[in-house]
């Protein structure tokens, strides 16, 4: 029977990280000790450049990646179709957590189209971000406010005068944002955001507020490339979806996003003494349970998981049938 496990995931130590996964989400049990600044943790991940592994269970220790080699039916029939691959051991989406201390660089994602006939048949990268707290004052970056031909963005990207055309959009906790692939963006400083994406590591830098890494060395743009696969029309501000809570004992349930990549769903559990919420993956996607606030278990055949703030857990598609009890919150996500 296909039998959900807790995922192990994978660190990455950008200079514009900070301290809070440590600090908020327990994240010490990476694939390095020293993470630092951690930036962001893949939880849920077959992308060879941050391999999430099961850190429990009959396949503890091995990567997320085997797993669906030796069992490709965990994909499910729907999730095959949007980029999953059970041969190639691909997920079709990553889930990941990430703390910016400092504000990340104006940034463009490819499309599909564009990084299938540039990157050699990579994905793009669309992304749906769930605010999960933002300091007093933080914001993002949201494509342009201005009208301005590529050359012109050319000219102030390598001047650094590329701000005056930035779209800034106030954040705070709990908005959600989808970011379509083509869209320039940053998330500022301040933010902790949980993002949901395709399973791709394309970025292309616009702008990076001439820093320094940790080598001393200024981090690689890529202007031609970004100007390139970038929407160049000025965006509107974004507005937040409409989201209905739907109730049932013990459990609530709102839609945060949906594309033809993924669907995100916010999930509310507050069970009693003797009460328990049923779950269950179908036959035709995996599903992948986040836990953003609060503890609790997870319950099936004879196995109990304890569940906390950080976890993050993969469920096979057409899983074994689960009982979840405590008072938590989790992004239920899904192709």
């Amino acid at each position: 029977m296909n039998r959900p496990f807790i995922c192990k995931p994978y660190g990455k130590d950008y200079l514009w990280g900070g301290g809070r996964l440590r600090e908020e989400f327990a994240k010490n049990d990476l694939n390095v000790e020293e993470v630092s600044p951690l930036a962001e943790s893949w939880e849920c991940s077959t992308h060879p450049e941050g391999p999430s592994g099961a850190a429990n269970g009959e396949y503890a220790g091995m990567e997320l990646s085997d797993i669906l080699r030796k069992h490709p039916e965990y994909l499910g029939s729907h999730a095959a179709k949007t980029g999953g691959s059970g041969e190639n051991g691909q997920l079709p989406v990553l889930v990941k957590l990430l703390d910016a201390k400092q504000a990340l660089s104006v940034q463009v994602h490819p499309d599909d189209d564009y990084a299938k006939e540039f990157e050699n048949g990579q994905s793009g990268k669309s992304e749906l971000w769930y605010i999960l707290d933002a300091a007093k004052g933080s914001g993002i970056v949201y494509g342009l406010r201005r009208s301005a031909e590529k050359e012109t963005l050319r000219k102030a990207a390598e001047d650094g005068t590329l701000e005056k055309y930035l779209q800034k959009v106030p954040v705070k906790k709990d908005q959600v944002f989808f970011v379509k692939a083509g869209t320039i963006h940053a998330v500022g400083a301040g933010c902790l955001i949980a993002e949901i994406q395709e399973n791709s590591n394309l970025t292309y830098r616009l702008y990076d507020y001439d820093r320094i890494d940790k080598d001393g060395r200024r981090r690689p743009l890529h202007i031609e490339k970004a100007l390139d696969a970038a929407d160049l029309t000025v965006e509107k501000e974004p507005r937040q979806p409409l989201r209905v809570l739907r109730y049932t004992p013990g459990c609530a349930r709102e839609l945060l996003g949906r594309c033809r990549h993924f669907e995100v769903y916010r999930m509310l559990v507050n069970t009693e003494r003797k009460q328990n919420v049923e779950f269950k993956s179908d036959e035709l996607s995996f599903r992948v349970l986040l836990c953003i606030d609060g503890c609790g278990m997870l319950f099936f055949e004879d196995t109990m998981l304890e569940v906390y703030k950080g976890d993050c857990v993969f469920v096979p598609a057409d899983s074994v049938p689960i009982r979840i009890h405590g008072k938590m919150q989790f992004l239920d996500v899904r192709c």
